[in-house]
């Protein structure tokens, strides 16, 4: 099984709330609601292309408890991103929630890297993450990331959670694909190199 990265950034790298202000103020954040001004029908396209390639989903708890209450609500049946958060397979990184609540999830016990290695190596297709940036850059650094896909927003935020942290093991990556819309945001999809050879 694939491992894709998928997720939303500012300019420096910011993954953090970019939806709304009471999204995730975790750490004291408060410049939630950077992309807002910038979403559009490109955005919401780009978006629910990635949702039609997943097969599974991986989330860490912070992302599963941000995404549940709104998404669960969504019963469109023609809305890609709802239908595939609310049907496909959720696998839970979360030492906290023993029971979830949301249809079709299952909370991953023990290490998550070996517990994420395994579903790799046993089952098919495209295991797709979203947010979640601790689990992000846990298997970032075990070399288990496949894809990342990226949608860049042209804004600074300054502060908050991101995808790299200054702390990373060095990498590089070959750009599969790239796309620009016309309000600014820039769509990479990414390959890592092999894995920390790549300087």
């Amino acid at each position: 099984m694939r491992l894709t990265v998928n997720t939303l950034l500012s300019m420096d790298g910011v993954m953090q709330g970019p939806g709304g202000a009471d999204e995730d103020p975790s750490n004291g954040f408060d410049r939630g609601g950077w992309l807002v001004p910038l979403a559009g029908e490109e955005m919401d396209q780009i978006v629910s292309g990635w949702f039609r390639q997943a097969d599974a989903l991986l989330l860490g708890r912070t992302t599963y408890e941000i995404l549940q209450p709104y998404w669960e609500m969504v019963t469109d049946p023609c809305d890609e991103v709802a239908d595939s958060l609310n049907h496909l397979p959720k696998y839970l990184v979360s030492s906290t929630l023993a029971e979830p609540s949301w249809h079709n999830t299952r909370v991953l016990d023990g290490d998550p890297v070996e517990a994420v290695a395994r579903i790799k190596k046993h089952e098919r297709g495209e295991l797709q993450m979203h947010g979640s940036h601790q689990l992000a850059q846990a298997l970032y650094e075990a070399g288990l990331v496949d894809e990342y896909r990226l949608l860049i927003f042209p804004v600074v935020v300054g502060a908050g959670k991101r995808l790299f942290q200054d702390s990373v093991p060095p990498s590089s990556f070959i750009v599969a694909g790239t796309h620009v819309t016309k309000s600014g945001l820039v769509a990479l999809s990414l390959l890592p190199r092999p894995f920390r050879a790549a300087f």
